[in-house]
């Protein structure tokens, strides 16, 4: 291979590299924007979580322990 097919190669793949990453980002995005909008996660109470990060701060999801699950 010559260099200017190496180049031209090179371009082919960064262009389709940046094109995948696009729509992976706005995908995520979409799901993101489509998750908050049914009201299935509240995205706001973990924003808050940067602000209040303290040891003591009351815990954003009560989480159920292996133990009370099996007795």
């Amino acid at each position: 291979m010559n260099h200017e097919s190496l180049m031209t190669l090179s371009g082919y793949l960064e262009f389709f590299f940046l094109l995948f990453i696009f729509v992976v980002f706005y995908g995520y995005a979409y799901s993101i924007y489509k998750r908050d909008r049914k009201g299935e996660t509240d995205f706001e109470k973990y924003s808050n979580l940067v602000l209040d990060d303290s040891l003591g701060s009351t815990p954003l999801e009560k989480r159920e322990n292996s133990k009370d699950k099996n007795e």
